[in-house]
């Protein structure tokens, strides 16, 4: 999968940092409540909702939180609107990156993305200039154990684009089969750690592994915001960088 391919390794890490920054709650309650505001309060028949429902009970938020989180998205409870946003950026080495931001205030996202991107060399780009360079895919990651003949037999017939397997399974599709996907691996008992739509590089960028890193900072930077949910980028990531950036 290129670029995206350690897209999972990243997040986990990320959630990790969450979780020590006292972010993590926030995170998910956004998570919950933008999932059940785009398909509805069931999980049973909103895999977002409960995949990410899952993650919560996962983390030990309390079921109040989640509820309540459940509620504002159905409109059954009041609270400040959330909206999601897109901002679109260059990193340093023109690397395209994409920001998405779920907020209740535009206006001090913006101003914090923007003085991040400031600091650790990077800027703000036109709405268009970046998003091209993308495409929105359905991405599953499964980080259970897997009988790598059979996973890839029941992606594939559903219309799988990729599958790379390794510490984190990780299969793209077309947003056109990844409806397909999704019930064909509930259909065969395996479970997904993660089910959402990502946006994939056309064009992975490789870079030295001195500017990978400081690329990967700025990443990091950003997603430690808090009104930050996911940052995609273009640059195409080696074990060999996260393992440096770990050390």
């Amino acid at each position: 999968m290129s670029g995206h391919s350690k897209w999972s390794t990243i997040k986990h890490k990320k959630a990790a940092t969450d979780a020590k920054r006292g972010k993590l709650f926030t995170r998910l309650a956004k998570e919950i409540t933008i999932a059940a505001r785009e398909s509805g309060g069931d999980p049973l028949s909103n895999t977002r909702l409960r995949l990410a429902v899952d993650k919560a009970k996962g983390a030990n938020m309390p079921k109040d939180n989640i509820e309540r989180a459940v509620k504002r998205g159905t409109g059954e409870l009041e609270g400040s609107e959330l909206q999601e946003v897109m901002y679109e950026a260059y990193g340093q080495h023109g690397v395209a990156i994409l920001i998405e931001v779920v907020t209740d205030n535009k206006n001090r996202s913006v101003a914090e993305v923007r003085h991040t991107l400031n600091k650790y060399g990077g800027s703000m780009a036109e709405a268009g200039s970046v998003s091209w360079q993308f495409t929105r895919k359905g991405y599953v990651g499964i980080t259970d154990e897997v009988d790598e003949d059979e996973l890839f037999l029941v992606v594939a017939d559903a219309g799988a684009d990729d599958i790379q397997f390794g510490e984190i399974t990780e299969i793209l599709t077309d947003l056109a089969d990844f409806q397909n996907v999704q019930k064909a691996l509930d259909d065969a008992g395996i479970d997904m750690d993660e089910a959402v739509v990502v946006y994939d590089p056309n064009n992975p960028l490789a870079l030295e592994q001195s500017q990978t890193i400081q690329v990967m900072n700025l990443i990091e930077k950003l997603e430690e915001l808090e009104d930050v949910q996911n940052v995609y980028s273009s640059l195409e990531i080696s074990d060999e960088a996260i393992a440096a950036m770990e050390s």
